[in-house]
């Protein structure tokens, strides 16, 4: 498959992802595989910016509310699912597209996951009983001081994200960066990454204008249905874990839309770090004229 060609493009939350992949999809033939975790639920819709009906029927989707909150899926298993898919779409297309602001799903299809090695199963339950305790504070601080170089990338309210990394920190002596750093797998096809960008305050600005959009389109209703079920991990999410404070009267409102607003913008500032640590992005400002973006990429193709 060396003569196939995987465009993945990249970016902070809100910059337009969904657009231009769509345009370069249609400009060359092809389909989009989502390596948006958070789009992959079903039950989720508005507060995870799934594209619009017309925009999926523009061009065929991959891994878009494919599954349910109530099953249990994690990057090993779409990594294997992607891989599949991606395999039997080559057979019919020399080019793809990879769209998301996953940055570990993202890597997960290029370069495969790395192998981690099993840690005691004592050292999860500790950290589990310390995150019962004392809260996830305690997790944050631990890791920032163990993993500096991964805390500044994860998701630093997601608590099985942090107690992923500190029981390879704790059980292996080293970090979980260096486990992240280790490639595994060269893929059969070849990659070309491109990357959307803005100066922080446009980024900002888009990220408010999305959120105030959600709430015009009915979050306030979609995350109420899903109230019940707030404990599963796939909830534990910007968008609506400030909104169960909002029905639990700890927020009022305003405050629940202001906090969503600032999570996300904590979410795009993590994304730019870890995308910052890939030196083979080729970076073009969010309102290049996509006719340019799609002529490098046929370009690039070519030489390869």
């Amino acid at each position: 498959m060396k003569n196939k060609t995987l465009i993945s493009i990249v970016g902070p939350t809100a910059i337009g992802k969904t657009r231009i992949s769509i345009e370069i999809a249609k400009a060359l033939n092809t389909e989009i595989i989502s390596c948006d975790s958070r789009q992959f639920f079903k039950e989720m819709k508005i507060g995870t910016a799934v594209p619009e009906t017309e925009e999926l029927n523009a061009v065929k989707h991959h891994f878009i509310q494919h599954i349910s909150i109530f099953d249990e899926y994690n990057v090993g298993k779409f990594e294997i699912d992607a891989i599949d898919r991606i395999e039997k779409l080559f057979q019919n297309k020399d080019v793809l597209c990879l769209t998301g602001g996953s940055g570990l799903y993202q890597k997960a299809v290029l370069e495969g996951l790395n192998d981690f090695p099993k840690v005691d199963s004592q050292i999860r339950r500790k950290l589990n009983q310390l995150y019962e305790t004392e809260g996830i504070e305690a997790l944050q601080k631990k890791l920032s001081s163990l993993d500096p170089e991964y805390y500044s990338r994860v998701d630093q309210e997601n608590p099985h994200r942090l107690i992923r990394a500190l029981e390879i920190c704790i059980g292996t002596g080293k970090t979980f960066s260096f486990y992240l750093r280790q490639k595994t797998i060269n893929r059969g096809f070849n990659s070309l990454k491109i990357g959307l960008t803005a100066d922080r305050e446009i980024i900002y600005q888009r990220i408010e204008k999305r959120v105030d959009n959600m709430f015009k389109e009915g979050l306030i209703d979609e995350a109420k249905k899903l109230l019940p079920y707030e404990g599963l991990n796939a909830l534990n999410t910007v968008g609506y874990k400030e909104l169960f404070q909002y029905f639990e009267n700890k927020l009022s409102l305003e405050e629940a839309k202001a906090e969503i607003k600032k999570n996300t913008r904590r979410f795009a500032k993590r994304q730019l770090t870890w995308y910052r640590k890939e030196t083979d992005i080729n970076w073009f400002q969010y309102d290049t004229d996509v006719q340019k973006i799609i002529g490098y990429i046929k370009k690039s193709i070519h030489h390869q």
